[in-house]
């Protein structure tokens, strides 16, 4: 299967040489073409197959209606000239491992030749930093699925949202109807959990009651099966997307999901700003016995120091901001350096894994966690207080 596509302004191939240098690993095995116009790379289980064309012959249409992407993005790739064609066997034991390797290929390609990468599954246009971002960092199966929204139904539940791009792992497309406009976040949230569990190879069964990581019930059914008792929904809405789905549906086979995303509309809901002063103020006065602890802290001592701060996001272009939990790893004059619990919920600009830096006075909570386990606040504080100066 065609996953992605390098386009890049350089007509000819990266000199064989140079390519055979940047795979020699003794993980990777590196196989060039006869003609010298691709390769075969094969590791452990996985085998990518990369080809380069030149022209925009039987390429599909980069049309921004269907691709997301920067406009610099675009931009690269109305410039292009030639592209690397990447394959690869979806599936296996470890879904995700071919399409890394695919990745890792493509990370490689743009040390030697400037270029765009096209999710041809997800229609998403990746910078070469991007790429670069998706293979260090944790995963997060916002990098390789695109949701799309299409109002199919009148009344106050029109949308079916449904994904593109997990034929990658060898697993369907996710689809939900009946959705009204305040559920979108919602939504998006519980498909990108049920999406990341496909990809690892650990989805629900078929027809099976099972619950979401908030305890609520739901089943996924074939699409062929689900969309046969679908109310108002017309024949011509599915043109285009002929491909097999698996169906969101009630414990009942009902396609009436609301309750199943009200958990997940808490993580949308702002917090009262009278709450977040009231814990800055707190933070604050609590911040330099927590950081003369953590700055003396064992080696081997089992305590995670974790703190607040707000992060500005852009959802189309929107200013929001995200109160973020970071990992505390350091203190450098007035700063404090970390690594994200968790990544922004509205876009991929801060992501989960990635070091930020952010200044002491912008701490708006703390927290402390013992072996994985969080400690309550008199926990704390009595910890703190032993840093108190006599």
């Amino acid at each position: 299967m065609e996953v992605y596509l390098l386009a890049t302004e350089q007509e000819g191939p990266v000199p064989l040489d140079a390519l055979r240098a940047s795979f020699a690993t003794d993980e990777v095995e590196f196989t060039p073409d006869e003609d010298a116009q691709g390769f075969v790379l094969r590791a452990d289980s996985s085998e990518v197959r990369v080809r380069l064309t030149v022209g925009p012959e039987g390429l599909p249409k980069f049309n921004k209606a269907a691709y997301s992407g920067s406009p610099e993005a675009f931009a690269r790739l109305g410039k292009a000239r030639a592209y690397y064609h990447l394959s690869l066997e979806p599936g296996g034991a470890q879904p995700t491992l071919p399409v890394f390797e695919a990745l890792w290929a493509v990370r490689t390609l743009l040390e030697h030749v400037p270029g765009v990468l096209v999710d041809l599954a997800a229609y998403k246009l990746h910078e070469p930093e991007d790429v670069v971002e998706i293979t260090e960092l944790d995963f997060d199966i916002r990098d390789h699925v695109h949701l799309h929204a299409v109002e199919v139904t009148e009344g106050d539940t029109p949308l079916w949202v449904h994904s593109h791009g997990m034929e990658k792992f060898g697993a369907r497309d996710l689809e939900i109807f009946h959705l009204a406009e305040q559920d979108l976040l919602p939504a998006e949230s519980f498909l990108h959990e049920l999406c990341t569990d496909l990809a690892f190879g650990q989805g629900p069964a078929l027809r099976s009651q099972v619950g979401t990581s908030e305890g609520q019930a739901f089943m996924v059914v074939p699409s062929e099966e689900a969309r046969a008792n679908l109310l108002g929904v017309p024949l011509e809405t599915f043109e285009g997307h002929e491909g097999l789905f698996l169906t969101v549906v009630s414990p009942l086979g009902r396609h009436n999901t609301s309750q199943l995303l009200a958990p997940y509309r808490e993580r949308f809901s702002q917090e009262p700003e009278e709450q977040t002063e009231s814990m800055r103020r707190e933070a604050q006065a609590l911040l330099p016995a927590f950081l003369a602890r953590f700055q003396r802290r064992g080696l081997m001592e089992p305590l995670t120091f974790l703190v607040r701060a707000p992060f500005d996001t852009h959802p189309d272009g929107n200013k929001v901001v995200e109160n973020l939990w970071l990992e505390l790893m350091a203190r450098d004059d007035g700063s404090l350096v970390g690594k994200l619990v968790d990544g922004a919920v509205h876009t991929t600009e801060w992501r989960k894994g990635a070091h930020v830096e952010v200044e002491e006075t912008q701490v708006n909570a703390l927290a402390l966690s013992r072996e994985g386990r969080a400690l309550d606040e008199s926990e704390i504080r009595a910890l703190l207080n032993a840093e108190r100066p006599m």
